[in-house]
């Protein structure tokens, strides 16, 4: 398969595909995110941003809406071209409940209250978590950095 035509084909079970990314124009600075919802051939396009954020922040916000707009428990892989998020949900969240949200270096955890509504949205549902290098080709990936990319450029406009 051409590396610039990579794509996850849709699935023809039960489970539902999320493909998430953030951008911010600075850092911190406007930024946008986007989740494209994928059940069978039906896809949904979420995006939205704030005017003065960073692109971990967006990269969580891209994850959770995704997560958060199932209405009831799903299965679902989620794709993200961010070691950030995919890191952070499977390794190191356990780490930080446990030492009381402080990281190894005992420092408070960036973006926590982003990091428990994470949390919270990904335990409705049996999640598996995939990652997809970032500008790539991956065509999902591409459709999200697009949108997301769409609405920081909205947020830096509103200045």
């Amino acid at each position: 398969m051409d590396a610039r035509r990579q794509t996850i084909e849709p699935m023809n079970d039960s489970r539902v595909q999320v493909f998430t990314d953030g951008a911010c124009l600075g850092n911190p600075g406007p930024g946008g995110w986007a989740a494209l919802l994928r059940h069978g051939s039906r896809e949904k396009l979420l995006a939205g941003g704030e005017r003065e954020t960073t692109n971990n922040r967006m990269e969580l916000y891209a994850a959770i809406a995704g997560l958060e707009a199932m209405n009831r428990a799903c299965d679902i892989v989620l794709v993200t071209d961010s070691q950030y998020v995919r890191r952070g949900i499977e390794e190191w969240l356990p780490r930080w409940r446990a030492n009381g949200w402080k990281t190894a270096d005992r420092q408070p955890v960036k973006n926590r209250d982003l990091w428990e509504r994470l949390a919270t949205a990904s335990a409705r549902h049996r999640v598996s978590w995939r990652w997809v290098r970032g500008h790539a080709g991956h065509v999902e990936n591409e459709i999200v950095d697009r949108a997301a990319r769409a609405e920081a450029e909205k947020m830096q406009g509103e200045d």
